[in-house]
C-alpha cells in the first residue's frame, strides 16, 4: 500500500489536506479526498485508509467548534445512523464498487433535490420537516459512510435544512462525524480494511491532515453565511454527480 509513485504521494497529500480543510472549513471538500484515495487504491481499501484520517480531523474540529454543537439535532440522528452503518456493513460484501457508487450518487442527488424543493417553502425551522426526515437522513448517512465514507453531502443537506448558522453547522457536524466515525472503526477493522499497514500510511499523512484542519479554521472566519451555504450545496451536488457518472 505504501509503495506509491512520487506523483501518487503528492496526490495523497492533497487528499489528506482536503480532509482537514473539510472538517474545519469547507465541508464539501471531504468528497474530494474520497475521490483522490479511491483513484489511488481499490475502493474498499481506500475506505479503510481514509477513516483514521477522518477521525483525526474530527478531533480537531470538535476541539475547535464543540461549544457550537446543537445536540437536539444530533439525538434525532444517532440511533438511525447506527442502523444505517449496520446495514452498510451487511451490504458491503454483496455489492461491488460501481454499484455502491451509483447507489450513493442517486441517494445524494435525490436528497439534494428534496432539500431544494422544500427550501422553496416559506416556513422556516426544524419543525417544518416531517417526522421521517431525520430518520431517513440518519439511515442513509450511516449506510453511505460505511460503504464509501460519503455521508458528508447528506449531512450538509440535513444541517442546511435545519437553517443553522455556519458555526452551529460546523460544531454540530463535527460532533456527529466524530461519534459516527469512531462507531465505524470496529466494523472496518473486522472487514480487514483498517490494519497495521493502512495505519502506517495514515501516520505518514497525519501532518497534512492537521495542516489542512488548521487552514480550514482560518478560512471559515472569512466565509460569509450565504457563500458558505452555496459552497456546501454545490459541493454536495458535484459529489453526487461524480459518484453517479
Amino acid at each position: 500500500m505504501t509503495h506509491l509513485e512520487p506523483w501518487q504521494w503528492a496526490l495523497a497529500v492533497v487528499g489528506a489536506l482536503a480532509i482537514g480543510l473539510a472538517k474545519t472549513g469547507i465541508n464539501g471538500l471531504g468528497m474530494l479526498a474520497v475521490v483522490v484515495f479511491a483513484n489511488l487504491l481499490p475502493a474498499r481499501q481506500a475506505s479503510g485508509v481514509v477513516l483514521p484520517m477522518l477521525v483525526l480531523a474530527d478531533i480537531v474540529a470538535v476541539a475547535s467548534y464543540r461549544q457550537h454543537t446543537v445536540w437536539s439535532h444530533l439525538w434525532r440522528l444517532f440511533p438511525w445512523t447506527a442502523a444505517g452503518i449496520v446495514a452498510g456493513y451487511l451490504a458491503l460484501g454483496r455489492i461491488n464498487d460501481r454499484q455502491a457508487s451509483v447507489l450513493i450518487g442517486i441517494i445524494i442527488l435525490g436528497m439534494l433535490g428534496l432539500h431544494l424543493w422544500r427550501r422553496r417553502r416559506p416556513v422556516a425551522g426544524a419543525a417544518e420537516h416531517p417526522v421521517w426526515f431525520a430518520p431517513m437522513i440518519g439511515v442513509l448517512a450511516g449506510f453511505t459512510t460505511l460503504v464509501a465514507n460519503a455521508a458528508g453531502p447528506l449531512m450538509a443537506i440535513y444541517l442546511l435544512a435545519m437553517r443553522l448558522p455556519k458555526m452551529e453547522y460546523m460544531g454540530t457536524g463535527a460532533t456527529f462525524y466524530l461519534v459516527m466515525n469512531l462507531f465505524k472503526v470496529p466494523f472496518m477493522a473486522n472487514l480487514g480494511l483498517v490494519s497495521g499497514t493502512s495505519l502506517g500510511l495514515n501516520a505518514v499523512l497525519a501532518p497534512a491532515v492537521l495542516a489542512g484542519a488548521l487552514l480550514g479554521r482560518k478560512l471559515l472566519a472569512r466565509i460569509d453565511q450565504q457563500l458558505f451555504e452555496q459552497l456546501a450545496l454545490g459541493l454536495a451536488a458535484l459529489a453526487g454527480l461524480k459518484l453517479l457518472f
